[in-house]
């Protein structure tokens, strides 16, 4: 049983003893499991039960009903069942990491944002991780009385604001140019092995950052970023399969420069979307010349003035 299915299971065990003993704060909470962690990503297997792995569940309140609630939320919490489909629950205080058991909901979403508004402005947006809007707006909430939980939630799952979207888009243009499409061939044919390993990396991350753009998707952190794309709709089993070939192609010298094979390939894909979704008009796979064609899309002339090639 995957660590998701697992939480959804014990809670539906735990739901009515809780029902019974905190019915006030019941009415005021959201349960589930979000957050950090594999299992909230859906990529927890055997390897990942290791550590912090368990049946569990996050209780999320206001911060006054948490701080007013606390002990009797703490006495019901120790009455829960400590074991759970022959796993030990991880709701004990002394196991829960901060991740499970009874959280703040300003405090959660503060944790990954960075404060515990919502981003309105681009500079709110682009000072936030990726990987962390990813992790607080994983996983699945099983119940929400409130709706105050599952409303910042939604304002979030409702993805960058167009000129911030389009920023990243010509930014990832100008990075897998760069990196991909011009500097891997030159860095092989000098036989520079350790700068053309670099230059994949790079390509990569922002080739992964494109395909996640382009599905509308926040990407996660790098761990599990190749595994989730490949399930994406747009160029995800493609980027998956290209990080994957590129992972096992030798990076020596000239004697591999075929590599730059399934990159440009992949890059006349992307640029043939980007053309096709009206974001850039040019008929070509050198993603450089599609980058400043989106930017114009950009209606903040601040926003247009940032470097593109810093992601």
């Amino acid at each position: 049983m995957k660590g998701l299915e697992l939480a959804r299971a014990y809670y539906e065990v735990c739901a009515p003893l809780l029902q019974e003993r905190i019915p006030d704060v019941m009415a005021q909470a959201a349960v589930g499991l979000v957050g950090e962690g594999s299992e909230c990503f859906d990529c927890d297997d055997d390897i990942s039960r290791d550590h912090d792995w368990g049946p569990a569940f996050c209780l999320w309140v206001p911060r006054a009903v948490g701080v007013a609630a606390l002990p009797r939320i703490e006495e019901a919490f120790a009455a829960l069942p400590a074991a759970f489909e022959g796993f030990p629950s991880r709701m004990d205080k002394t196991r829960r990491m901060g991740r499970v058991g009874p959280l703040s909901i300003e405090k959660f979403y503060g944790f990954f944002l960075g404060t515990e508004n919502m981003p309105a402005a681009w500079q709110d947006w682009l000072a936030i991780p990726e990987y962390n809007l990813a992790a607080c707006t994983n996983g699945a909430v099983f119940a929400d009385a409130l709706g105050e939980f599952s409303r910042r939630r939604a304002l979030l799952l409702d993805y960058y604001p167009q000129d911030v979207h389009l920023q990243k888009l010509a930014s990832c243009c100008m990075r897998m140019a760069q990196a991909g499409q011009y500097n891997l061939p030159r860095c092989l044919a000098r036989g520079e092995a350790g700068a053309a390993m670099l230059a994949a990396a790079r390509f990569g991350e922002a080739a992964l950052s494109m395909v996640y753009l382009l599905n509308r998707r926040y990407m996660p952190f790098y761990k599990w970023a190749v595994r989730l794309a490949a399930d994406l709709p747009v160029l995800g089993a493609e980027v998956a399969a290209l990080l994957t070939a590129l992972a096992a192609h030798p990076l020596r010298g000239p004697e591999d420069a075929d590599v730059a094979e399934p990159v440009e390939a992949f890059c006349a894909q992307v640029a043939r979307i980007l053309q096709q979704r009206g974001y850039s008009p040019l008929d070509e796979p050198w993603l450089w010349a599609h980058g400043p064609h989106i930017l114009r899309h950009v209606q903040n002339e601040e926003l247009r003035r940032r470097d593109l090639l810093k992601g």
